[in-house]
This record gives C-alpha cells, structure tokens and sequence, in this order.
C-alpha cells in the first residue's frame, strides 16, 4: 500500500475498560507482504494497557460501563487510520504489545524509514497490529495497482 510509505500521521484506536474508544495520533508502519502494522510507543502509555488487557467478548456497554462481557488476555481490536484530503485508509485488526530488543529496534528502524530517527526511549514498546481489514479509497487514488 503506498499510502502508508509517504509520511502521513495516523489516528489509533483502543477501546477503554469501558467500552468507550480511545483515539490518539501516531506514526504507523506497514509491512504489507505480512499484513502487519507497527506503532512504537512508551511502555506506560494507555494505548498500551489498553492493548494489555485485550478486548471485552460477549458485553455491552450501559451508562459507560460493560456488561455481560468477559475480558480475553489475548489480542485487542484496534484499528489505525491516516487521511490526506479525500484519500483515506483504515487498518483494524488486532495488536499485541512486544517489548523485547529485536522487535523494538525493528519497528524503530521501519518508523526511521518513513518518518525519522525516533528519539531515545528506553521504555519503548511495539504494538504490532495483525490486519484483517482494510477500509478506505488509498490505492484507487494511489495504489501502483490502480487502473488509470
């Protein structure tokens, strides 16, 4: 997807204990041949316990609050969206957060390629993202696949 190689911020979402989305600017990665996408961020921030918790099954939310639901330990949904103009792209799927060396200086190299060197940040997390969807019109306004 070549909208998601020129530099562009996206927005994050994760979903609060609550239900409620939580929705946050971010630098984004995609490694299209395995339909995985990265977020580099700190190890305390709350997209990252949101991800920690993983997702509610089975609930709903009343008066701000899940009911009926169970929290999973596995994945959470999240989904990663960038726009420029009318040329947008949504990436859900979902993430898990690693915090060993290789896979944290991986995802720092990729943000290198796309945006710049990331500042030092020795609580660096990745949360990489598994994409089963894809929302948007990117590649018919950009794609190299695009018809003309």
């Amino acid at each position: 997807m070549a909208f998601f190689t020129e530099r562009h911020l996206a927005t994050l979402t994760t979903l609060r204990a609550d239900g409620t989305p939580h929705v946050v600017p971010v630098g984004v990665t995609l490694d299209a041949a395995t339909g995985t996408a990265r977020v580099i961020t700190s190890g305390t921030s709350a997209k990252v316990r949101h991800v920690r918790r993983g997702q509610v099954q089975g609930g709903q939310v009343q008066g701000g609050q899940v009911q009926g639901g169970q929290a999973q330990g596995g994945p959470a949904r999240v989904a990663v969206c960038q726009v420029d103009g009318k040329v947008w792209t949504t990436l859900e799927g979902t993430a898990v957060v690693r915090e060993d060396a290789g896979s944290v200086a991986d995802a720092e190299a990729r943000y290198a390629v796309r945006y710049q060197q990331p500042r030092v940040n020795p609580a660096r997390v990745v949360l990489e993202i598994s994409v089963d969807r894809v929302l948007g019109n990117a590649e018919r306004w950009r794609g190299p696949e695009a018809p003309q």
